[in-house]
């Protein structure tokens, strides 16, 4: 395990650091390094120069690139989703379920641009690292779905599944492009920005539990 060295008496020491902590800054490092540089521009070296180790100490804790770029995605896929579902669990009303599953999306993005940037840029457009990408956004479709299936259950209303899955998809990926211009943003506000898409998704989701339907 690699050690950090202090300076004791003029005499070198080490300290050495458990393997997950270690494991979490190089998997900080990582991300970093992929969001500004992309998967194929990104070199091991460059990864292990910001973490402060050896290349060697990379692969041996976290395998080769693509098996790092892969942990990447899992941790903060992991992270979006823990946060959103801690949010969601202590909300009471459809509404208040699906505002404060927007609020928790918007401060992960505003918090974690590098690892949005990992997410929504690098991992769409690369294989075989798509198929990640497209199963945690299936997740978030199959809960907003949920909440507006509650919504209408609660004004005595039934909607056929694909409908709810359409307009689930469609305030998904609302939602993901306001994302991406957040993470540009820096002095946007992120609960200022998930105020604007609930104002857009409940506004128009109103209206559906009202049955109001546009036609052409």
């Amino acid at each position: 395990m690699l050690a950090r060295v202090t300076a004791v008496s003029g005499t070198p020491t080490f300290k050495r650091l458990p393997r997950a902590v270690r494991e979490q800054q190089m998997l900080d490092s990582a991300v970093r390094v992929f969001s500004r540089r992309g998967f194929h521009a990104a070199s091991m070296d460059e990864i292990a120069e910001d973490a402060g180790i050896s290349k060697p100490m990379v692969y041996a804790y976290l395998g080769t690139k693509e098996e790092l770029f892969v942990a990447c995605l899992e941790r903060e896929g992991t992270r979006l989703m823990e946060a959103i579902a801690a949010e969601v669990v202590g909300a009471d009303t459809p509404d208040q379920q699906l505002w404060r599953g927007l609020r928790a999306f918007f401060t992960f993005v505003g918090a974690y641009r590098d690892g949005w940037a990992v997410l929504y840029r690098q991992a769409r457009g690369q294989q075989p690292f798509a198929g990640a990408s497209a199963e945690m956004r299936e997740r978030m479709v199959e809960v907003v779905a949920m909440m507006l299936g509650r919504a209408l259950a609660a004004e005595g209303r039934e909607v056929r599944d694909t409908d709810l899955e359409v307009v689930a998809y469609a305030l998904v990926g609302a939602s993901e492009s306001l994302a991406d211009w957040l993470a540009d943003h820096p002095e946007a506000d992120p609960e200022k920005t998930a105020t604007r898409m609930m104002n857009v998704a409940w506004l128009g989701a109103g209206q559906l539990l009202r049955g109001e339907t546009w036609t052409p």
